[in-house]
């Protein structure tokens, strides 16, 4: 009698513990449902791809000779996605809920490229890693692509970039130079801030590829062979 009494007292613990995992289990999962409802969706960004296009100027010459593009490089705060504003000379910010496409060191590669490429003026341009024997190389240091108010009511969109034509079989420099502009927006709006990066881009680009073809072109620029 008391065996069978003690074993059915077991078997109701047994049951009453089983009952409480159980619930103790779909508490948790509900626990875990809860938080991920509950998260909050990231704030919507706007994402911005300038595309300047570029026309080849009559005065570029035409040259016989292969250029390669190097990555362009650039402090990680310049080359990033976020679209910087610098409200006075030593801060730096970014616009809420606006960002690029791309990095800017790829905005001004893919601008150049295709300006070159498109231009007819140059027997070959590649990026880096591409293949080809060239006989000069481009390389660029983005060191400023920020919108900047420089004590000024509307922002300029501000790009600077430092680039050398290098001979690619000695690695001798070429010709080297500092390019620099700044477009001002027509208000303090992202949309006209973008605008004024895109013009800016598009000067940069022209300023570059012009200047490339001509360096190359000049005796002083002959590749070695």
């Amino acid at each position: 009698m008391m065996l069978r009494s003690s074993t059915s007292g077991i078997r109701r613990t047994l049951r009453v513990l089983r009952l409480g995992f159980g619930v103790a289990l779909v508490a948790l999962a509900c626990g875990c449902t809860s938080l991920l409802i509950s998260d909050k969706p990231r704030d919507p960004s706007t994402i911005y791809a300038p595309d300047p296009r570029v026309q080849a100027d009559p005065a570029w010459p035409t040259v016989p000779w292969q250029l390669m593009i190097a990555s362009p490089t650039a402090p990680r705060p310049i080359d990033s996605l976020r679209i910087a504003v610098r409200p006075s000379p030593n801060e730096m910010q970014i616009y809420k809920g606006a960002r690029w496409a791309k990095s800017p060191t790829t905005m001004l590669e893919d601008a150049l490229l295709r300006t070159l490429e498109d231009s007819g003026r140059i027997a070959a341009v590649a990026r880096q890693g591409s293949g080809i024997d060239p006989d000069y190389k481009l390389v660029l240091d983005l060191r400023r692509f920020e919108s900047d108010y420089a004590q000024a009511s509307v922002p300029a969109a501000t790009i600077e970039v430092s680039a050398k034509l290098m001979d690619a079989r000695s690695q001798k420099v070429v010709a080297s130079r500092t390019f620099l502009e700044a477009t001002p927006a027509a208000s303090t709006g992202v949309p006209d801030v973008v605008a004024a990066f895109e013009q800016s881009l598009a000067s940069i680009t022209r300023g570059l590829a012009g200047w490339t073809l001509t360096n190359g072109a000049s005796p002083a620029g002959a590749p070695a062979r």
